[in-house]
């Protein structure tokens, strides 16, 4: 007799892992300038379609900003979102700024329209809070969401986010806010 019995793992495809990639300062001017090509000569990468568009350069406008007003605020802000197997710019992640008062960071994370539905949020949200948890200043991870948001109320799903208020924001209307502990770097 034949096993016609398949192997779950073998079938079920790997999820995908990324690695965050730095936006210098030179590479969100050429981006806020719509200069897409230049900026990816800057990063040594191959942005895509995704980057020319009014919510990156938004975007990179705003966390220029903060940059040159604090440039302590450098490894903190946007960062390029790779495929960590083939290379492929998949999106662009970050944190609205460093820790705040209370020992807060926010997540933000956006994945190119073609890439969505394949699990690069989840894998971004994962690179986001590894890199918060690693940090001693950080004490809780926020992300604020519209509620009519499925696709990102499903990837915090699952990592220990609970909400705790809401907000206006002036671009995406009324958010509500999640917080999830980060819990103290190994050693500690």
């Amino acid at each position: 007799m034949t096993d016609t019995n398949t192997d779950f793992e073998q079938d079920r495809p790997r999820a995908p892992r990324v690695r965050l990639v730095e936006m210098t300062e030179p590479a969100l001017v050429a981006l806020s300038e719509g200069d897409v090509a230049a900026a990816g000569r800057l990063l040594g990468l191959e942005l895509g379609d995704h980057f020319d568009s009014e919510e990156v350069r938004w975007v990179t406008d705003y966390r220029l900003g903060q940059l040159r007003a604090d440039p302590a605020c450098a490894g903190w802000l946007t960062n390029v979102t790779v495929d960590a197997d083939d290379g492929r710019v998949v999106g662009f992640a970050g944190f609205h700024g460093p820790p705040d008062g209370d020992h807060r960071v926010e997540v933000g994370y956006s994945v190119a329209p073609e890439e969505r539905r394949r699990g690069y949020a989840r894998a971004t949200l994962t690179e986001l809070l590894r890199r918060a948890d690693a940090s001693p200043e950080v004490a809780a991870v926020l992300a604020s969401i519209r509620p009519d948001n499925v696709g990102s109320l499903a990837t915090i799903a699952g990592f220990g986010f609970e909400r705790v208020g809401e907000k206006w924001d002036e671009r995406d209307g009324l958010e509500h806010i999640y917080e999830r502990p980060s819990p103290a770097p190994s050693g500690e």
